[in-house]
């Protein structure tokens, strides 16, 4: 597997990953680990970082 190739999957996986954090922002799905309800914000901050590497991995599968 070359660079190119690479930085797609990456990207992809990145895109998949931001559009679920997406989702359960939106749709306000609960998830509850070992009892801990998660709040909501961190999804917000994991599908603008996710979102943003998803970006520049697209970038760098042109270059």
């Amino acid at each position: 597997m070359n660079a190119k190739n690479y930085s797609t999957v990456a990207a992809t996986v990145f895109a998949l990953m931001a559009l679920v954090q997406f989702a359960r922002a939106m749709m306000g799905w609960p998830i509850i680990f070992y009892g801990i309800d998660i709040p909501l914000w961190p999804n917000w901050v994991a599908c603008v970082i996710l979102g943003s590497l998803s970006v520049l991995g697209f970038r760098a599968s042109r270059e």
